[in-house]
């Protein structure tokens, strides 16, 4: 401590004032976070202290928050479904399991029904529910894992496409990234929601969050094909050389050779943006869509828990929750990022 602390008197002083400030920070925000709040029950009368913090409330509405209007006698069709998800995807985590290709393209394709299936309903005898129902941290799972799942594969194709030799092709690549890239994300859900029902025809209806989960996709396949260019550029040119000296034709090289080296390059950039994706998901609440923060700040808006401490509450506690599942995923990017390197190490 003295070596890193007070080796010096500027040392000295910079340590004391970092620790005055964290006091004066901290200890107003322990005494309302923790000494002064209010811990048990489930009512708003278990509040007295409209300034302090207030756990029931997050006790009281914890199901709103997770499923949002989802009927809760059918709630056990979301724990089967995310069930059947984290269990079908326990391969995918195991290092030494080797057909993650095949069981990934075997999730997209047969999960995407189950899931349809299990959460929006009307067959086998299970009830309709309108996705207008969906919300709290169920709607921002899906947005998230169904937006990754399908703007991963077209970045891939976009980027191709605007590497390719055919000039036409470039060209439209090009064009197509260069556009959404430069249309924010709200004019792109506007459109999505509002404009796009005026171009289809009489009678025909699109879903209005599969319209959106489509025009987030579009955006995140743009950002995510701009982080791939930049990986295929790092890659050395002797690639391409040993490729075709191998006899390898274009889909050879480019999925055996070229892909599997750019992806992790682009890996901490993909992270990234899924990263942002995650809490990005709050603007389905400017088009009537309650993701995790939407039900928190709906229900905060409740005349019967109305106060500050509430509030505050109930944004402190999304934010919690938003940081924990982000901050996973950096940590997992990082061990993964850590396993690409070592071998990378061994190849050369």
């Amino acid at each position: 401590m003295r070596a890193n602390l007070f080796s010096t008197p500027l040392d000295t002083t910079l340590t004391l004032f970092a620790l005055g400030l964290a006091y004066v920070v901290l200890a107003p925000a322990i005494q309302w976070l923790i000494v002064d709040a209010h811990w048990r029950g489930t009512m708003p009368a278990d509040c007295p202290d409209k300034g302090a913090a207030c756990w029931p409330f997050i006790r009281a509405r914890w199901d709103q928050f997770i499923f949002g209007l989802y009927p809760q006698a059918e709630r056990w069709r979301i724990l089967l479904g995310a069930g059947i998800g984290i269990i079908a995807a326990l391969p995918l985590f195991m290092p030494r399991f080797r057909y993650k290709g095949w069981l990934m393209c075997l999730l997209f394709i047969l999960y995407a029904g189950i899931g349809k299936i299990l959460f929006v309903g009307g067959v086998f005898g299970l009830a309709y529910v309108d996705t207008g129902n969906w919300g709290g941290f169920f709607l921002t799972i899906v947005t998230a894992v169904f937006v990754l799942a399908t703007a991963l594969p077209l970045a891939v194709m976009l980027t191709l496409g605007r590497e390719s030799s055919l000039p036409l092709l470039r060209l439209c690549c090009s064009a197509w990234l260069e556009f959404w890239r430069s249309v924010p994300a709200l004019v792109v859900l506007f459109v999505a929601i509002i404009m796009f029902p005026l171009f289809m025809p009489p009678g025909l209806e699109v879903d209005k969050l599969l319209r959106a989960l489509l025009a987030l996709t579009i955006l995140m396949s743009c950002y995510l094909s701009e982080a791939l260019r930049g990986a295929l550029q790092a890659i050395p040119p002797g690639q391409y050389e040993a490729a075709d000296s191998l006899g390898m034709n274009y889909w050879q090289k480019t999925f055996l050779v070229i892909l599997p080296q750019a992806i992790p390059t682009a890996l901490p950039q993909i992270t990234s943006n899924f990263i942002g994706l995650f809490k990005e998901t709050t603007v389905l609440l400017i088009i009537g869509l309650y993701d995790l923060l939407g039900m928190v700040q709906s229900a905060a808006s409740d005349p019967v828990w109305l106060s500050p401490g509430v509030s505050a509450t109930g944004y402190l506690f999304a934010a919690l929750f938003y940081w924990v599942f982000c901050f996973g995923l950096s940590r997992y990017s990082a061990v993964l990022e850590r396993r690409a390197s070592r071998f990378r190490g061994k190849a050369i």
